[in-house]
């Protein structure tokens, strides 16, 4: 039997919320289902930002900016209530907003510590708590309902950085996604997760304007990732070719989470 490959990765169709959609990662993602036809709707707090991605992949395909914050209570009971009152069913959830916080060990903050886990963790866990009734409402073995974690590398090694809530919170999201693949599974999902190495983005920024030149050397194939690298791998998640795949924490870094470069 052969399968065509729209019949494999087609996507067209889908209702999808990005968290953290407006830039970085999540804008990545976004714009790879937008343009493949996908219902998407993007969230990030910074209302301008988020409302002006919207504008920008809207040329691609239908875009919606829900602008909330995630990361408490009662911007998620908002974004939920808002989402329920436009959408009978979602498809695909890709948690991407995260946060990181830098600093000493023997000064790191306990307010840096308890908001990277509440971004991080937390609200990944809430969130798709919350959103479970419109994920399992379409759901079926035969075509489950996706939810796709954004993890890091960090969470895969130890950083030589002082970003120790930032790893910690990152391998806490490569078990949840485990835990979350086990018991989601008899109501129709797929629960994965992608596992960045270095990308474009906002909270990469420092690091690439100062260690550039470094970061690529060291890595195995010699660069960082670019928005080609995630989209492949976000639609590839989202598509009938992984109906059959969950609990995985797929690592997209050049191999550096392996080791630095041999010549």
């Amino acid at each position: 039997m052969t399968y065509s490959v729209n019949e494999l990765f087609g996507i067209a169709g889908k209702v999808a919320i990005v968290t953290g959609g407006s830039r970085g990662i999540g804008r990545m993602i976004a714009e790879a289902y937008v343009a493949n036809g996908v219902k998407t709707y993007i969230t990030a707090r910074k209302i301008e930002a988020c409302e002006q991605t919207a504008s920008e992949l809207g040329e691609l395909g239908e875009c919606i900016a829900l602008p909330a914050d995630l990361s408490t209570a009662a911007g998620r009971e908002e974004f939920v209530t808002e989402i329920m009152s436009r959408e009978s069913s979602i498809d695909i959830l890709v948690n991407n907003a995260g946060a990181a916080w830098g600093a000493p060990f023997e000064e790191y903050p306990e307010e840096g510590y308890d908001k990277v886990m509440d971004i991080n963790v937390k609200a990944i866990f809430m969130l798709t708590r919350d959103l479970l009734p419109l994920l399992e409402k379409n759901a079926s073995p035969a075509e489950p309902s996706r939810v796709i974690n954004i993890g890091s590398i960090d969470g895969l090694r130890v950083a030589t950085t002082d970003n120790f809530a930032y790893g910690a919170s990152k391998a806490a999201v490569h078990f949840l996604t485990k835990n979350l693949a086990v018991r989601l599974a008899s109501k129709g999902l797929t629960v994965n997760a992608i596992a960045p190495g270095p990308f474009e983005s906002k909270m990469m920024d420092y690091m690439l304007t100062q260690f550039r030149d470094k970061i690529e050397t060291e890595n195995p194939l010699g660069r960082i990732g670019n928005p080609m690298d995630m989209a492949g791998l976000a639609v590839y998640l989202a598509s009938p070719a992984t109906r059959y795949m969950t609990g995985q924490v797929i690592a997209l870094d050049g191999g550096r989470h392996l080791g630095a470069r041999q010549d």
